[in-house]
């Protein structure tokens, strides 16, 4: 994501959502648990990655052209990979034991457990968002002016490529199917990642800047959130059709489905999670931060928020908390 992406393309766009920080609602099943400090980090930080096995949380940060490995039992960072072009995507891959890095100089890197580089892929420019696919352990990047480069990371090779009518910002897999947020073409796409080819192309209309993106277990529905004008649009992923469309922040870059409530991190400085009856509570984390990662074999969302300092916000899910 480039920052004129951010809070402050926000604000002259007149988009809802970059005022200051809201105090914790207390309704709110998210709760504070503890921040983790991310020393001699400055600007924008962008997304994470978890490590179950070894409690280990990995943190994009852009601007500052590091990858923070943080270790989640002691709360600190124990590790960082430096010198980076911009790195975006993360992701951490347990079956070889590796960590991917995507950065906006187009390289896609591989790490060790010790964070040694071990393999780079050349992709054109501006390596992105990095997905998983769980049944086969491929790694599926967005990059460049449309594509999604499908790489094999035992052999460290591109396998397949995807073309897309422009740079695939918020993607998210279900099965062979992608589902992917095409901003600059104020599209949404379908496509087979395995066939390599586009399905259905359902344009995004008066709402533009379709940034995050959660698909229901299913694959029936994908939720996203527009940023201008601010929304928050359920589309039933057989038709293309919209089946709700309803009020979000405007500064919005990651959203995440929970068993029936969504949770959509804003960059305004809160969490609003949002109940099925549409009801909605939030959480207080800090302005700017607008990425996070959950974790459902933990049931806690993590933050990324910079300034001074820069922190990770551990937020606590209860969901058996009564709401409004």
């Amino acid at each position: 994501m480039k920052p004129w992406r951010g809070c402050a393309a926000a604000l002259l766009l007149a988009l809802p959502g970059c005022s200051q920080a809201q105090p914790t609602d207390p309704h709110s099943p998210l709760v504070l648990e503890r921040t983790i400090s991310l020393p001699d980090t400055r600007g924008r930080i962008d997304h994470l990655a978890v490590d179950l096995a070894d409690h280990r949380l990995f943190v994009a940060e852009i601007a500052n052209g590091t990858v923070d490995e943080v270790d989640l039992e002691a709360g600190k960072v124990i590790g960082r990979i430096a010198g980076l072009g911009e790195p975006q995507g993360v992701a951490w891959l347990p079956a070889t034991h590796e960590l991917v890095v995507a950065c906006g100089d187009g390289s896609v890197r591989f790490y060790d457990t010790e964070l040694h580089e071990r393999a780079r892929i050349a992709l054109e420019d501006d390596a992105d968002n990095v997905r998983v696919d769980p049944r086969n352990g491929h790694v599926i990047v967005g990059y460049g002016k449309g594509g999604l480069a499908t790489i094999d990371p035992v052999r460290h090779t591109v396998l397949a490529r995807l073309a897309l009518p422009g740079h695939p910002e918020g993607f998210r897999l279900s099965g062979s199917r992608a589902y992917i947020n095409i901003p600059d073409d104020g599209s949404v796409i379908a496509a087979d990642i395995d066939q390599g080819k586009q399905l259905a192309r359902w344009p995004t209309g008066l709402h533009r800047l379709n940034f995050p993106m959660a698909v229901e277990p299913s694959g029936n529905r994908i939720v996203i959130a527009y940023r201008l004008p601010a929304a928050l649009a359920t589309i039933d992923t057989a038709s293309g059709q919209t089946l709700s469309l309803g009020s979000a922040c405007g500064d919005a870059d990651d959203l995440f489905l929970v068993r029936d409530h969504i949770l959509l991190v804003c960059g305004a400085g809160h969490v609003d999670v949002i109940g099925a009856d549409g009801q909605s509570a939030w959480a207080q984390t800090a302005g700017g931060a607008r990425t996070g990662l959950y974790v459902p074999e933990l049931d806690r969302l993590f933050v990324a928020a910079h300034g001074h300092p820069a922190a990770i916000w551990a937020l606590k899910l209860n969901l058996a908390q009564p709401q409004r």
